[in-house]
């Protein structure tokens, strides 16, 4: 009888095991992966319903991603967010509009309404030319113009902006804002 018991009971955690690694390793990509609601440090919250999930533009080293629209200097490109907590956290804040300062020559800089959340960063990685990030010592947003320096557990990549380096070295305001 014990010797049944003890088989009966390895069996029934094995399936239990294979369930959970099935559901942890399924790639449902239309689950929501935004937040729900939007908010804007100069408009009340809104209830826009949560940005679509969609491949990174950037390659296989990038997270999944979700598409965001952005206008710089009043030309709209294409944009995405990568699905991090900090990205998220970012997408909450929607619809954004900054004034954008060069720094160092490689990027344009803004500073948020607040700082985002840094738990369970994504690994480090060098910024690329159309990236957009968040250096959390300073609590604020860059996009880079050109490819930055080596990555850094400081700078978090957020997502990408598709425009050309031109455009961004020159750019002056930015408004991000959730897909539809």
């Amino acid at each position: 009888m014990t010797f049944t018991l003890r088989r009966a009971l390895t069996a029934t955690a094995a399936t239990g095991f294979l369930l959970l690694a099935a559901t942890v390793c399924s790639d449902d990509s239309s689950a929501e992966q935004a937040p729900t609601t939007s908010v804007s440090s100069s408009a009340p919250a809104s209830g826009e319903p949560p940005a679509s999930a969609s491949a990174s533009p950037s390659g296989s080293d990038r997270s999944p991603s979700m598409d965001i629209r952005v206008t710089i200097d009043g030309r709209e490109v294409e944009a995405t967010l990568t699905d991090s907590p900090a990205a998220r956290d970012l997408a909450s804040l929607l619809p954004l509009t900054l004034d954008l300062k060069d720094f160092h020559g490689t990027e344009r800089i803004a500073d948020p309404p607040r700082k985002l959340t840094t738990e369970n960063a994504p690994e480090p990685q060098a910024p690329k030319t159309g990236d957009l990030t968040y250096y959390v010592p300073w609590g604020n947003l860059a996009i880079f113009y050109q490819d930055g320096p080596s990555a850094s557990s400081d700078l978090l990549v957020l997502g990408h902006i598709n425009a050309d380096a031109d455009q961004l070295s020159g750019a002056d305001r930015i408004t991000i804002e959730a897909a539809f």
